[in-house]
């Protein structure tokens, strides 16, 4: 799997009145989520973690004792992105909405990529946060999910285009267009009845020579019998 890396050393978020990291960095990403969805917001944190960015996320980072609200405001003024773990409970979320919207005002045209909206499940994006470019972790494997996830990361940082490493395959030509089935020439039709022998019964392209045969058509049973000389 492709891992992106900062060059940085991550030791997680701390939460001091100044608002940055014990390093005297602001951190690189804040995950704001519902209480519903924090085994989603830990996971997300964990694997940014381990690429190397500094991650500030609630259920680490605000302790016994520690002030929630001052610990929210910290979040969303002083990460330099941050990450929306979006579904339905969220969508509802009064405190999500305030976290999103005060992200999407520093940033409303995405030129620097301020707000990253993964989608946990399949869900509307609400209002304006429907106009920021999504990407989706649900309804794939792990893996898959944690490439997706520091892509978008890498990207957002980096600012740089989604275009991929090697070209793209060429699109297959359309399907052609069934056949028409050809005309029927001579080589085609039915082969002539060959003539009875005197005195034979004939049905169809069946002889029995000077005997008995029984012939069925559509249901029903006919006996005939020819004599040699008629």
């Amino acid at each position: 799997m492709r891992r992106w890396h900062t060059g940085r050393v991550s030791d997680g978020g701390n939460t001091h009145s100044t608002g940055t990291t014990s390093g005297g960095k602001g951190w690189d990403f804040f995950v704001s989520y519902t209480q519903a969805d924090r085994r989603w917001a830990e996971w997300i944190a964990w694997a940014l973690e381990e690429a190397g960015w500094r991650v500030l996320v609630q259920a680490w980072d605000f302790t016994p004792g520690s002030n929630w609200i001052r610990g929210m405001d910290n979040g969303v003024s002083h990460a330099t992105r941050t990450v929306v773990v979006l579904s339905d409970a969220y969508a509802r979320s009064v405190y999500g909405a305030a976290e999103w919207r005060a992200a999407w005002a520093a940033d409303p045209d995405g030129a620097t990529r301020k707000l990253l909206v993964a989608r946990i499940e399949d869900c509307a994006r609400p209002g304006l946060l429907g106009q920021v470019v999504s990407f989706d972790l649900f309804g794939v494997a792990q893996d898959d999910a944690q490439a997706e996830l520091l892509r978008a990361a890498h990207l957002a940082v980096s600012g740089q285009r989604a275009k991929p490493a090697t070209a793209p395959p060429f699109p297959s030509a359309p399907a052609a267009a069934p056949a028409r089935p050809p005309f029927p020439d001579a080589a085609d039709q039915p082969t002539a009845t060959p003539a009875a022998l005197p005195g034979a019964i004939h049905i169809g392209t069946i002889s029995a020579p000077d005997g008995q045969a029984i012939g069925i058509n559509h249901g029903t049973v006919a006996q005939t019998r020819t004599s040699p000389g008629r």
